[in-house]
């Protein structure tokens, strides 16, 4: 007995309609196209009752090279102030039988498709449109051939797996939120649209999992932002546990790739990339620093590495002298003063080109010696020093009534942590993010083959100061 709900778990592919944060922000793509450009994976039940002992998957339909798509944005965008532009090429690649299985049927075990092409039990329907065959059951038998888990996938060809796949419990682990945990996680969105989802990371929520680690974003997303898509979003870049600020996850393998292809191009490009007032990406950061740079702004310039410490126990990112060292990594921040305090305090924007771990934490620290508040990581000394600046008592006494009786989810704190406490927080938040419009440039190569990268236009995502962090800029 075929189980449809099985069938509809598996192929359930309707995009949900796009919101967006600001009006200026690129209208939705269609549903229809986004099934069309993303996946092309639904499931057609007229073909499927076709024999019993068969479950088919759809035609295939050629995918994106996301890698390389995602660099050709970078590049081409790159050269428009050379006058130079070009449309966009061909980036489809080659998929094969079991790529093409994985990608269908994403709660399949690889394990399990594996052993099915091992065992020869996957049959490949060619797309053969000269025959003419009367017999429609007797002309699709002749067809189906034995295919190999490597074998290259042609436009239209179907692939017919055993009819049993449908017994395997396709049920995901049942998550661990409540209600009240579900809708704080959604109330983090700032942005999404068919190719990514933006959330406006709070301190103290790690982006990974790990040892220790209960609940992380990542986690929690694939619980709670996946809406309609089959497939949970996905991490293209990282904050650290304690800051805050715009994170972005692609929401499907496609457009993940495009985005970490575009991340990636643009560390490998910094150098070329510092006198260029406009960038294809751009990430803006407010830091609250003690001290002042000696310059309002400037570049930095400095290679980082990892040095272990506590005998091994932990390690951390300290300035690496010898450039030639094959462990340094090239970092580049650009910086300029925002405002500065006469209690010793100032306020930083920070411009990484380059996405090295704890960069502008150490930069900070190292390089301008303004370490973060809060970072007692690379700026203990600092904080031994540190003044606390008074608050005046109504404003106290009215913040402490109305954290009293609030409880957020997953014991975060979003409240304390300020300058007038004992004990600041890290202050440190991804304020601002200028990135490719990935959706319509998916959208516009998938449908037009003159399309001119050029084109494409820009997001731009900002995400408020964290309650504690608002606190500190009214203080000073």
């Amino acid at each position: 007995m075929v189980n449809s709900c099985i069938i509809f778990r598996l192929f359930k592919l309707v995009s949900p309609p796009s919101t967006t944060a600001r009006d200026r922000f690129i209208p939705c793509i269609p549903a229809l196209h986004v099934f069309r450009s993303y996946y092309a994976t639904g499931t057609d039940t007229k073909e499927s009752n076709n024999s019993d002992k068969w479950f088919t998957l759809p035609p295939f339909t050629p995918t994106v090279n996301g890698a390389a798509f995602g660099k050709e944005i970078y590049h081409n965008r790159a050269r428009i102030r050379s006058g130079v532009t070009t449309n966009a090429s061909s980036t489809s690649t080659t998929t094969t039988a079991l790529k093409w299985v994985l990608r269908c049927c994403p709660d399949l075990p690889r394990s399990l498709v594996q052993k099915l092409f091992r065992l020869r039990q996957v049959r490949r329907e060619s797309n053969d449109v000269g025959s003419t065959c009367v017999d429609a059951q007797v002309q699709q038998q002749r067809r189906l051939k034995r295919v190999s888990a490597k074998e290259a996938m042609n436009v239209g060809d179907r692939i017919f797996l055993p009819i049993t796949v449908q017994e395997f419990p396709f049920e995901k682990p049942d998550c661990h939120c409540d209600e009240e945990e579900a809708n704080f996680v959604r109330s983090l969105v700032l942005y999404k649209d068919p190719a990514i989802i933006v959330v406006n990371k709070p301190p103290g929520m790690p982006v990974q999992g790990g040892i220790g680690i209960k609940q992380s974003l990542d986690e929690l997303a694939a619980t709670c932002l996946t809406y309609d898509y089959s497939e949970t979003p996905r991490l293209v870049h990282r904050l650290d546990r304690d800051s805050s600020g715009i994170l972005v996850m692609g929401r499907t393998q496609t457009s993940a790739a495009v985005l970490h292809s575009i991340f990636r191009e643009k560390t490998f490009g910094a150098k070329d990339d510092v006198d260029n007032e406009v960038r294809i990406l751009e990430r803006r950061y407010w830091a609250l620093v003690i001290g002042s740079p000696r310059r309002p702004k400037g570049l930095i310039s400095v290679p980082l590495g990892k040095v272990v410490v506590d005998n091994g126990k932990s390690d951390r990112i300290t300035i690496v002298d010898n450039a030639q060292n094959t462990l340094a990594q090239h970092a580049l921040t650009k910086y300029q003063v925002i405002k500065s305090s006469c209690y010793g305090y100032t306020w930083l924007e920070l411009s990484p080109l380059t996405g090295r771990k704890h960069q502008l934490r150490v930069h900070c620290a190292e390089v301008l010696g303004t370490p973060i508040v809060g970072d007692l990581k690379y700026g203990w000394q600092a904080h031994k020093k540190l003044e606390h600046l008074p608050w005046p008592s109504l404003e106290r006494g009215s913040h402490e009534n109305v954290t009293k009786g609030k409880t957020i989810p997953f014991g975060l704190d979003l409240q304390s942590g300020s300058i007038s406490e004992k004990h600041p927080r890290l202050h440190l938040h991804c304020k601002q993010m200028v990135l490719p419009n990935v959706s319509m440039a998916l959208q516009n190569m998938q449908f037009s083959s003159d399309y001119h990268l050029s084109q494409v236009e820009s997001l731009v995502l900002v995400a408020p100061l964290p309650s504690y962090m608002q606190r500190s800029w009214d203080i000073l």
